[in-house]
């Protein structure tokens, strides 16, 4: 019988009782279950590396927005489907003071988090033209979004982004675009998971491909401002958080609350639609909704049918965090800080137990130490190191789940990783290494 940290039995029977295999090819949540099984059976703590959850205690101007609101008696009360006045203000300054860019409140509205944003612009944008109904992904990216074109009945496309950075990226757009019926193209900048941050020219070359072709640009900001090598930080004051709206006006912005500000469990997120696309007007929009106006389709349409708008006092909360943050009382890059510098000490371990960086550099520098981080082992590919570090008290997921051209790799979360368990970490990785020795 193996000698792992992990009773080699128990893990195996786990794995086998949950019916997945390979066990690396789970989705996050099957992989979340595995270890969550294993966890109550052993009693053993895992090195939880697989879901990008917050490991911050949420921004506590929320929480108290939240209660304020509560009293007020919002919650017997429906919010309108486009936003509470007082949030759709602050959104509209916190693009300007950190993205500079000018934004009409009427253009900016609460989603119940990204994940129900970047549906809702899936089910406008790949219904404004009926002879274009699919979307193109730079990956590698998160998983669900593919998911929701499957759902949807669209068309999807994909390249691995690491291959075609600089120059090279613009030829390959237009490739792609060339070959498929695509009327939106969708990227995270920081990039889940690879944390690839796209530059400025690169943003242009988008920009242009979106101008030229007609694709609207929807743009994943789940972890805005968080490339920790330039400082975002200060309201109104460059550098700003790089986007590819400077480039066109044909664009969709998601802007996730969960990491930036901890706010994962409210559901909370924003779309901000260029002012040119939400007054704009396509024919073909009336076969789903009663309007040809975009912005219209949006709210009245898809968001309405969704979820009818987003719940009321979170909108509060998320309000009186935008609010402090425009007014310089919060620095949240400060707070969000600490993941950049776990990273790197978690990079390190890894590297030592020879383990190498996947994705290594963003063109001419290194990678910055982010939210995320991807990793490989000289003889074995993704899907097999996924189940092998299971029985040594680690967990991460597949890089190949996410559309990476890089099958060999896995992607680390470093957000549920305390630092107190950096020991557990360099102990569990030493025995990984001695059982599985280099050639």
């Amino acid at each position: 019988m193996r000698n792992t940290p992990v009773k080699a039995e128990i893990v195996s029977k786990v794995i086998e009782d949950f019916g997945i295999h390979p066990v690396g090819k789970g989705s996050i949540r099957e992989i979340v279950k595995i270890v969550n099984d294993i966890q109550e059976i052993t009693g053993i703590e895992y090195i939880r590396m697989e879901m990008g959850v917050p490991g911050l205690d949420p921004a506590a101007v929320g929480v108290e927005g939240e209660i304020a609101a509560l009293k007020a008696g919002v919650a017997s009360k429906y919010p309108n489907i486009e936003g509470i006045p007082p949030l759709k203000k602050e959104i509209s300054r916190f693009v300007r003071l950190f993205m500079d860019l000018e934004i009409p409140a009427e253009c900016c509205i609460p989603t119940v988090g990204s994940m129900m944003g970047g549906m809702a612009s899936f089910m406008v944008v790949n219904r404004s033209d009926y002879n274009r109904t699919g979307t193109l992904f730079l990956d590698p990216g998160f998983p669900v979004q593919k998911q929701q074109c499957l759902v949807l009945g669209h068309e999807y496309g994909s390249f691995d982004l690491y291959d075609f950075r600089g120059d090279k990226l613009e030829a390959k757009l237009e490739e792609e675009i060339n070959l498929g019926r695509y009327s939106s193209l969708l990227y995270s900048n920081p990039n889940n998971p690879s944390w690839i941050c796209l530059t400025e020219k690169e943003l242009e070359i988008i920009g242009r491909i979106s101008r030229k072709y007609d694709v609207t640009v929807i743009e994943d900001l789940a972890y805005f401002g968080m490339d920790f090598r330039r400082d975002m930080s200060r309201p109104g004051e460059p550098p700003y958080q790089p986007t590819a709206a400077k480039y066109t006006d044909n664009y969709v912005l998601l802007i996730s609350s969960s990491k930036a500000f901890s706010y994962a469990g409210q559901r909370i997120g924003m779309m901000v639609i260029s002012p040119t696309l939400f007054n704009r007007k396509f024919i073909d929009l009336k076969r789903y909704y009663s309007s040809d106006k975009f912005g219209h389709a949006m709210i009245y349409g898809s968001l309405y049918a969704l979820s009818a708008g987003a719940s009321h006092t979170p909108q509060y909360g998320l309000a009186a965090i935008l609010k402090a943050v425009n007014d310089g009382e919060f620095n949240f890059i400060d707070v969000v800080k600490e993941y950049g510098k776990k990273a790197k000490i978690m990079k390190e371990l890894f590297v030592k137990y020879g383990f190498r960086i996947v994705y290594e550099r963003d063109l001419d520098e290194l990678i910055a130490d982010g939210f995320y981080f991807t990793i490989a082992y000289p003889g074995f590919d993704g899907t097999e190191l996924v189940e092998e570090l299971l029985y040594y008290g680690i967990s991460a997921i597949a890089l190949n789940i996410t559309g990476s051209a890089y099958p060999e790799g896995l992607r680390a979360c470093v957000s549920q990783v305390r630092r107190d368990q950096f020991d557990d970490l360099e102990a569990r990785l030493r025995s990984f290494s001695e059982d599985h020795p280099q050639q």
